[in-house]
């Protein structure tokens, strides 16, 4: 799996420790999705004012957002080849959102930025939340992938 970080804002310093975290987070996301494949996912680091745009822009709803996610094959269980490298997706994380949701939530930016990767990516593999049964199975993955990760929510 490859992750391509694009980093767009300048409020936050962006670690190697961040990065790492964030790379972990989409792989560990990809394994108890089940995805076997050779994806690659493309992690976009922005500000509200961007993801507000994009938000407005693609989803018709006119203010910022913690992540957003454009998947390539929008809506399709992948069930990749194990040789085949293909294109995932787009994850858009607002660091401002992020960072207010864990002085909301009582827990570190780090593991809010780790939580919303996980998110993102498993949006990008077909799971959503619109639905109760669909939300109950995303959250269970979420947990999981944050349990793994040694991130469980406190």
């Amino acid at each position: 799996m490859t992750v391509f970080l694009n980093n767009l804002q300048e409020k936050f310093k962006i670690t190697d420790g961040l990065l790492d975290l964030l790379e972990k987070a989409a792989e560990t996301a990809m394994q108890v999705a089940g995805y076997t494949g050779q994806g690659e996912v493309s992690l976009v680091l922005t500000d509200d004012r961007y993801i507000h745009e994009l938000n407005r822009d693609y989803r018709g709803v006119d203010r910022p957002t913690d992540v957003l996610s454009f998947a390539q094959n929008e809506g399709e269980q992948l069930q990749a080849a194990e040789e085949a490298e293909e294109l995932l997706g787009d994850v858009i994380i607002s660091l401002e959102t992020a960072e207010r949701q864990a002085e909301e939530y009582g827990h570190s930016f780090e593991r809010e930025a780790a939580f919303l990767t996980v998110h993102g990516v498993l949006h990008l593999l077909a799971y959503d939340h619109i639905e109760e049964e669909d939300r109950v199975i995303m959250r269970s993955k979420e947990e999981e992938a944050m349990s793994r990760m040694d991130l469980p929510r406190r």
